[in-house]
């Protein structure tokens, strides 16, 4: 998918998912429900916004800030398996599923967030023709987006890969004024996003830093050539 097809998408569903558009098309007992309903909620970085296997009680929708999807391995290392941030909603695929989180929620900065609950979330869809139809172009999307996940994993070589996630966190996360991507990352987690070493990801890191394709500013990294990066991941934006 385009990066214009993604922001169309998380365009729409902001202007679905908000006080003003519910008061608008929904009957005033239900707005009513839903004010009543929802509550903000403040994380910390490094907080746990819900824990793998716990039971759904809600979805979550992020005002303010980044946070992680992960899931532990077998030897208890974590996957990281996609990063969230300002405007993405969490915690429903599990709801809609009837099953328990399959994976963990982390803060990677402050977090602002509103939560709704699952029975007034799951009203909202049976009653709300526009919800339900923006909740389904967020699904296929990000059912087009775990493919693609696999097909990265099992087909590109480790130096492809991490030009790829560091186009791709740019794309999803922006850069901040000096231009470095909104996210910062140990070594250990992006070793963990390409599927390989920390020690492969510093040596890496440091290949591309002295082939001035990146810019490295301890956790911060700018991106200084895209066109080289593209090429070298095989990377369509």
């Amino acid at each position: 998918m385009s990066q214009e097809q993604q922001i169309a998408i998380e365009e729409r569903f902001a202007r679905v998912f908000n006080d003003k558009s519910f008061k608008e098309r929904l009957p005033s007992a239900d707005f009513e429900k839903y004010i009543n309903a929802k509550k903000k909620l403040s994380f910390q970085k490094h907080d746990t916004i819900f824990e793998d296997g716990e039971t759904p009680k809600g979805v979550y929708v992020l005002e303010k800030g980044a946070a992680k999807l992960s899931k532990s391995g077998a030897f208890g290392k974590d996957q990281i398996l996609r990063f969230i941030k300002e405007g993405d909603i969490i915690g429903y695929r599990s709801l809609l599923c009837g099953e328990n989180f399959q994976a963990k929620a982390e803060a990677m900065t402050d977090i602002e967030a509103t939560f709704l609950p699952a029975d007034v979330f799951m009203y909202l869809l049976e009653i709300d023709p526009q919800l339900s139809f923006v909740m389904l172009q967020k699904i296929s999307y990000e059912l087009g987006e775990s493919s693609n996940t696999i097909t990265f994993l099992a087909q590109k070589t480790v130096r492809e890969r991490l030009a790829e996630i560091l186009l791709l966190l740019e794309q999803k996360l922006g850069v901040d004024p000096e231009g470095f991507i909104k996210i910062s990352l140990t070594r250990e987690e992006i070793a963990n996003i390409i599927g390989t070493a920390t020690e492969s990801a510093i040596r890496l890191i440091s290949e591309f830093k002295g082939d001035n394709l990146i810019e490295v500013d301890g956790r911060n990294i700018k991106i200084l050539n895209h066109d080289k990066l593209m090429k070298l991941g095989h990377v369509v934006l």
